[in-house]
């Protein structure tokens, strides 16, 4: 018999890994095609939420508590694995430019 924590803990982390942002700074505006997956948000975007009305109702909130939740007790190395499968963390910050090109002053 498995355990109904562990079962339930699978299948929350299965969520977590098929759910993007759909909406706001981390969302498919952003970030196309469908916004930033929700385990690879930053801890403060997430740490927001409860300080400004919440987390949004439903299942998307309770996901993105799970995160917060993990990421501020240091386990965001459950999300390691989901981010080996799927390439590597979501990069968010810009390309840095690395070909500059000057013209002669004179």
């Amino acid at each position: 018999m498995t355990d109904p924590t562990s079962d339930g803990l699978a299948r929350t982390l299965g969520e977590i890994a098929r759910t993007h942002m759909p909406f706001g700074k981390y969302g498919p505006k952003t970030y196309p095609p469908k916004g930033v997956p929700i385990y690879d948000l930053p801890y403060e975007y997430l740490a927001w939420f409860p300080r400004n009305g919440g987390y949004p109702k439903g299942r998307l909130g309770e996901l993105l508590e799970f995160v917060c939740l993990a990421k501020r007790d240091g386990a965001d190395a459950i999300f390691e694995p989901i981010r080996t499968i799927r390439g590597g963390r979501t990069r968010l910050r810009p390309e840095r430019r690395t070909n500059w090109s000057f013209e002669d002053g004179e």
